[in-house]
């Protein structure tokens, strides 16, 4: 028998895992330097910073509020809020994030967490053909669409920025 914590100790075999479990392709990729920052992976990808997926757990209401947003843009958690008609939405502690997501920030992926997330998707995002997201560290990414990750992640479409 599995203790709870031993389903977060391969963070980016957990992504893998839920990639496959739900048809989509595992497109991992592990990168000798660390790609904490959308600049930082566009860089080593060679892509533009738009096309990064930051995948940002808030809190709302104490509970986990994830927000895939393109790597080019601050999301404006008034304007979210407003849009979802809910309270104020804060920032997530790191310890909050890897509780939730067993992933740490700065690696944490759209999908591979204990539990299902409620999950915003950036309608900016759909302007590229290729997206990149964290795949549960910080040397780990993986290539997917915009309908692809709406799919995998039944994300709610939504103007963040």
């Amino acid at each position: 028998m599995h203790k709870a914590t031993d389903s977060l100790t391969d963070p980016v075999a957990n992504v893998r895992s839920a990639l496959t479990a739900v048809g989509a392709q595992d497109t991992v990729r592990r990168f000798e330097e660390k790609v904490p920052t959308a600049a930082a992976a566009a860089a080593v990808l060679g892509c533009e910073v738009a096309a990064i997926t930051n995948s940002l757990v808030f809190e709302l209401d104490g509970e986990p509020l994830l927000i895939l947003a393109s790597g080019a843009a601050r999301v404006d958690t008034a304007l979210v809020a407003d849009q979802l008609g809910t309270g104020k939405i804060r920032r997530a502690r790191p310890e909050f994030v890897l509780e939730h997501t067993g992933q740490e920030v700065g690696g944490v992926a759209p999908v591979g967490h204990p539990k299902k997330l409620r999950t915003i998707l950036d309608t900016s995002l759909q302007e590229h053909c290729v997206l990149w997201a964290g795949a549960g560290d910080h040397n780990s990414m993986f290539s997917i669409s915009y309908g692809e990750l709406a799919r995998i992640t039944a994300a709610e479409p939504l103007q963040v920025r």
